[in-house]
């Protein structure tokens, strides 16, 4: 019979999650965050619109989307049919369209159009949720206010150990106290990488995959068996 695993430490899960960051970066040197856009305002747009859809599609809509629409002026002002017809192929649009304009409104409301950089000011905003505050602040300022839990994110983190939680908020708080805040961002962005290019959901590629040797894979048979 087995013996009975272990139960890893603090101390050894934080050392493994600094390895497990090391590992991504020199995988993916460059984080980059997978939503196409120039500017802020594109990026909190477009982050909005990724709920319940892939960055794919929603890098398929927004160039028209920003053509008709560039800035939160001209979204406050859009005709909610018009902006619904443009969003349809995300899903949801109803919805999204909602957001979109009383985001844009708030925006120009009680910021002057401009994008707040704290997390309880944009919080405050149509749609947008602690998720993607924290994407726009660290994508696009730099600020780091956590760590965005996606899908991917969610699925690989508890594959590797680092929570056992399927709350987003909750595996979020567990990776803040693993990591420096310096990681925040960037290991969000290459986790989100990984989970498309490796740790596939449905055909994890275990044998290619760097981080191999620091995962329990929790979830998955072991390995030789898989």
């Amino acid at each position: 019979m087995a013996a009975p695993r272990m139960r890893e430490s603090k101390i050894a899960r934080k050392a493994r999650a600094l390895e497990i960051a090391r590992r991504l970066a020199a995988t993916y040197p460059v984080a980059e965050c997978a939503l196409h856009h120039t500017n802020p305002f594109q990026l909190l747009a477009a982050t909005i619109l990724s709920a319940q859809c892939t960055d794919e599609r929603v890098n398929m809509v927004t160039p028209e989307l920003f053509r008709r629409f560039p800035d939160a002026p001209a979204l406050a002002a859009a005709d909610q049919t018009e902006l619904e017809e443009i969003i349809r192929s995300t899903g949801f649009f109803r919805a999204k369209a909602t957001n979109l304009i009383g985001m844009a409104r708030g925006l120009v409301d009680d910021f002057g159009g401009e994008l707040p950089r704290t997390i309880e000011e944009l919080t405050r905003l149509p749609g947008v949720g602690r998720k993607t505050a924290n994407v726009l602040l660290g994508t696009a300022f730099g600020i780091a206010t956590g760590v965005v839990v996606d899908t991917h994110v969610k699925r690989i983190t508890n594959l590797l150990g680092l929570t056992a939680s399927a709350n987003p908020e909750h595996i979020e708080r567990d990776l803040m106290e693993l990591l420096p805040s310096s990681e925040w961002v960037n290991f969000a962005h290459r986790l989100i990488h990984h989970g498309r290019r490796i740790c596939i959901a449905r055909r994890p590629r275990c044998g290619e995959c760097p981080l191999l040797e620091v995962c329990p894979r929790r979830g998955l048979p072991p390995l030789n068996e898989a």
